[in-house]
């Protein structure tokens, strides 16, 4: 989803010379664009130096990792922790190797502590304990961010990073077994309306509040982050007294039963909601303060209204179920 969505605003902004990777799956639209896609095992050491050595990026967006929700990172916390360590260090490494002029590392709003002062501001990361739900995908993000800054400031790169909100839009994780909240809600409501079921049971009690960000709002500013001044570069980002990332996010919020009241009206869906108390909610309150990223020149523009439409529509489209 959101390499697909960085290739898509790279397009659109009018870049040609585009090269992405993949393990398994190869991206649907790339018969459509002007890109080379190349597989890679990103948790081989060797195969990912042959690739930089063979492509020499001078620009590398770092979109890889193991995501999922709640379900997921309490069943595979194992694989969150290896998959996305192993991979990251790789590239951040092979890149410095490689002499690449800038590095974009996306990592995740769950880097903050579970009790962090709302809305959250970078300089809030490692100020606290991890939510544990989510506790081994955080520490990989945030050993990606610190070995940004690491590499900034022994070998004088130019790695910094965004920390996206809740994602979600085109080509997300439909699967109601590792998927994040919005999207397993458009399948549960889309697909109890083609059963007729009379209800649909959500986990939790409802009441924690989570932002979304469209996956296109989140390639545009990161692609703005990238295109950032040297000036601002240096200033803001590859300063090791300031943190090297920004938050990327909307600056609002909802409550989980807000939106699965917008799901559901947008799916027309006539039946009943009911929250599984026994299941855990989380963290209660997950807002982002994107003050910083704001002074520096970016906003979000797609209202969570007109996002949950399209990318409902995208899933009718793509008939994902």
């Amino acid at each position: 989803m959101v390499g697909s969505a960085i290739i898509r605003n790279l397009v659109d902004k009018g870049y040609t010379n585009l090269v992405g990777s993949y393990h398994s799956r190869v991206l649907n639209e790339q018969k459509d664009l002007p890109l080379q896609m190349v597989q890679i095992d990103l948790k081989n050491q060797e195969s990912v130096n042959l690739f930089f050595k063979t492509e020499k990026p001078d620009y590398v967006f770092l979109a890889a990792a193991k995501v999922g929700g709640i379900h997921a990172n309490n069943i595979y916390p194992a694989q969150f922790i290896y998959d996305n360590l192993t991979l990251q260090t790789n590239i951040i490494h092979a890149a410095h190797q490689a002499q690449v002029k800038r590095l974009l590392f996306l990592g995740s709003s769950c880097i903050y502590p579970n009790q962090a002062p709302q809305p959250m501001k970078e300089k809030h990361l490692l100020t606290g304990l991890l939510e544990p739900t989510n506790e081994p995908y955080a520490i990989a993000k945030i050993a990606g961010i610190k070995m940004c800054e690491s590499y900034n400031r022994q070998y004088g790169t130019r790695f910094f990073a965004v920390m996206p909100t809740n994602l979600y839009g085109p080509n997300d994780n439909f699967d109601l077994e590792t998927s994040h909240v919005l999207p397993a809600l458009i399948r549960k409501f889309h697909e109890a309306k083609l059963s007729g079921t009379p209800q649909v049971v959500i986990w939790g009690t409802g009441s924690p509040r989570r932002e979304f960000l469209h996956v296109d709002d989140m390639a545009d500013g990161s692609i703005h982050v990238m295109k950032l001044s040297d000036t601002d570069v240096d200033k803001h980002l590859t300063n090791y007294l300031s943190p090297c990332f920004v938050n990327l996010g909307t600056g609002t919020d909802c409550t989980i039963k807000e939106l699965a009241l917008l799901i559901k009206e947008e799916v027309g869906y006539q039946g009943e909601i009911v929250f599984d108390t026994t299941k855990p909610d989380g963290t209660l309150l997950k807002l982002l303060d994107v003050s910083r990223l704001d002074s520096l020149g970016w906003n979000a523009k797609i209202s969570l209204e007109n996002g949950i439409k399209s990318t409902y529509n995208w899933f009718i489209r793509k008939g994902v179920c």
